[in-house]
């Protein structure tokens, strides 16, 4: 049992890790930048540490500020959240060399899943389906050409160690190669010190649905089903639920079990989630494992009645998952509540929240770290909050939404909920006929 947890991250998933953390009766120490002193996190932990300036690398990637606050309040575990150090392997290294217990997986399986192309290769050899393409990294332009010939235009581009869609480019046909390869070069050097770039088929009418799985050192693992991640725009979700509208029984089974393949080809410890392409004939393919908790894992809690939270804990503490796989017996939606502007290309809108009124009623849950006053920062990614329904029905949810959504009131900056009423109400969401692509047509309404 751990006596002290120490939270390597701010906001509502700080908040949410010192809630269980609580529960289970179990201390936690906050860390903070200056930007964040009045933050939630901060007054609800059991003890709070300044850990530097505003700039995330001045703070909350501040590998040895982060260990000297471990340190002088003697903790014996960390939580990374999401984001930030929460898969990053030299930080896991550290705190498993400093004798602190990472609640996560080890630095190995991070850099096992961290690396596209050495997770795909892991993924061929443990029998998980992958995107067509390329065995390795591009070495040259014309290197590229010649495989995009073989592939099959469209491809992609993507780098090595990408994510949040940096380093990635569609390639339509030959003569965009040249422009498109330069471009995802460049923005990979930049965004990841890793020019890295490999090749894929293009899956076009895409949907993202990933597997959320658990893994313990005793080599079981198990699947908690499916969520629909396909409402993103520009490879940012905005919408998650579960389960998805485009499942079947038959497509629950084998994705369940692939993901469950691709956790055990690694021996994976800890929540994670495998993340797949599901085109329009319901083939899937592997796209990449998030060696972490992630944002939208609350639609998964609602459906299954399961704190997964508390399940990375006590699997870092050294016991066995809590069962076989999980099926959802209810739906649950859940809208990122952000502090942009729908109406002016989702430009950021930090500033002072001047007055709020949370929603809440049956089937609704909010988790935010924000109250009247609170300043969102302009030195961190802007959402405020997760706004989760759950209800017998995806019809029920929908509507259980769009009520709660009704009665936000966040004022002072501009948020996305507008886009989220106007979203709810749109006869193909409503339908399930949606996939990756459905923001590039979708016309939001002043």
């Amino acid at each position: 049992m751990f006596k002290k947890i120490l939270i390597a991250n701010r906001g509502e998933i700080a908040l949410r890790i010192i809630r269980t953390c609580r529960e289970m009766g179990i201390k936690t120490v906050a860390v903070y930048s200056t930007a964040d002193s009045e933050s939630l996190h901060v007054k609800f932990a059991d003890e709070a540490v300044c850990i530097g300036r505003p700039a995330s690398s001045e703070s909350y990637l501040n590998i040895p500020n982060i260990m000297a606050a471990i340190e002088i309040t003697n903790a014996d575990a960390v939580h990374p959240g999401y984001g930030f150090l929460a898969e990053n392997a030299k930080f896991a290294d550290i705190c498993n060399k400093s004798n602190i217990k990472f609640i996560g997986p080890t630095a190995d399986m991070i850099n096992k899943m961290g690396d596209k192309i050495t997770a795909k290769e892991t993924m061929i050899k443990a029998g998980v389906p992958v995107v067509p393409g390329g065995e390795g990294l591009l070495e040259s332009i014309e290197e590229a050409k010649e495989l995009a010939k073989v592939v099959g235009y469209p491809v992609i581009l993507k780098a090595t160690a990408g994510g949040g869609g940096k380093g990635m480019r569609i390639v339509w046909d030959e003569s965009e190669m040249e422009k498109a390869y330069d471009t995802a070069k460049m923005e990979a050097a930049a965004s990841f010190k890793n020019d890295g770039i490999y090749m894929e088929k293009f899956v076009e009418e895409p949907r993202h649905i990933e597997i959320q799985v658990a893994g313990d050192q005793f080599g079981n693992v198990c699947h908690m089903s499916e969520r629909d991640c396909s409402i993103q725009r520009r490879h940012q979700k905005l919408v998650e639920e579960s389960p998805s509208p485009f499942m079947t029984d038959e497509l629950r089974a084998a994705m369940g079990e692939a993901a469950k393949k691709a956790a055990a080809a690694i021996g994976y410890e800890s929540v994670g989630t495998i993340e797949f392409l599901v085109d329009k004939h319901r083939n899937f393919y592997f796209m990449e494992m998030n060696t972490r908790i992630q944002v939208e894992h609350c639609v998964t809690e609602e459906v299954i009645n399961f704190d997964l939270i508390k399940e990375q804990i006590k699997i870092a503490m050294g016991e066995k998952i809590s069962g076989n796989d999980y099926f959802p017996h209810m739906h649950s939606i859940e809208c990122r509540i952000n502090a942009e502007d729908p109406f002016n290309d989702f430009r950021p809108s930090p500033g002072k929240i001047t007055n709020l009124h949370v929603p809440g009623g049956h089937g609704v849950r909010v988790d935010s770290h924000v109250y009247a006053g609170y300043t969102i920062s302009p030195y961190y990614d802007s959402m405020i909050g997760k706004l989760i329904t759950v209800a017998r029905t995806r019809k029920e949810a929908i509507d259980t939404m769009y009520r709660a959504l009704s009665e936000y009131v966040i004022e002072g900056v501009k948020t996305t909920i507008p886009f989220h009423l106007q979203l709810m109400k749109n006869e193909d969401f409503i339908n399930g006929n949606f996939n990756t692509k459905f923001l590039e047509t979708f016309q939001l309404k002043k």
